[in-house]
């Protein structure tokens, strides 16, 4: 396909689900003080986060990891528009990325919900705290406060819900083959309840949240008066 149309194609699916998720909004009774800027600019930083979230070589593997666990980056323009425009455009730009990456999905979905729960609990509580403090401190506060709360959430989720869910969706796998997967990385881990909370869920989480605190931080600085003056 040609480079220009699937640009296109990218853009209007991007539309779409932003016009879609405000529609859905409507519907539900919620109140959204929005315009056609606000749809526009989060639109764009939507189109970074699917690029951040699929395309292969802007996302790692860590050698210290299970194969398994990739760190992409596609949160730090949803922190961004959510400290700039609010929680509702870090939470649209998140649930764009995710309808969008659904079709090219290599885990029957079960990644990209994980992703997006995860996510959501990374954006809306760091987007809340700095919408009420709109500082630099405020913005630290809110990331770490942020990192928290995802470390606590992802853990739940992982142990009593996400693994058991992609083992029940991917035909051919067992929790015995993930166990050893991640025991040929760590022979400490010996099950996949807390032990690889401890050792792996955790730790990945951190990290990767650690970089995307210290990016979005870096671009902060740089851009915070720039998206105080453009705030809608």
């Amino acid at each position: 396909m040609d480079n220009k149309l699937s640009i296109i194609i990218i853009i209007a699916l991007i539309l779409v689900s932003i016009a879609l998720i405000i529609s859905i909004a409507k519907a539900c009774g919620i109140k959204l003080n929005i315009n056609a800027r606000w749809i526009a600019r989060t639109g764009v930083f939507a189109a970074l986060s699917v690029i951040l979230y699929t395309v292969p070589f802007l996302k790692f593997k860590v050698p210290f990891f299970p194969p398994f666990l990739e760190v992409h980056l596609d949160e730090i323009p949803a922190l961004i528009a959510g400290f700039a425009y609010g929680p509702f455009s870090g939470t649209i730009i998140i649930l764009v990325k995710t309808i969008i990456k659904l079709p090219m999905t290599t885990t029957a979905g079960v990644g990209e919900l994980a992703d997006l729960i995860y996510s959501l609990a990374f954006i809306i509580p760091a987007s809340l705290i700095y919408r009420r403090f709109r500082t630099i401190k405020g913005a630290i506060i809110s990331l770490l406060v942020s990192t928290v709360i995802q470390a606590a959430v992802a853990s739940i989720i992982t142990v009593f819900i996400m693994l058991d869910f992609y083992v029940f969706m991917m035909p051919g796998l067992s929790l015995d083959s993930i166990l050893k997967m991640c025991q040929a990385i760590n022979p400490n881990i010996k099950s996949l309840g807390w032990a690889f909370v401890l050792y792996v869920g955790l730790p990945f989480n951190l990290f990767k949240d650690a970089i995307v605190i210290v990016v979005t931080f870096i671009l902060y600085k740089h851009l915070h008066r720039l998206i105080d003056r453009i705030r809608v």
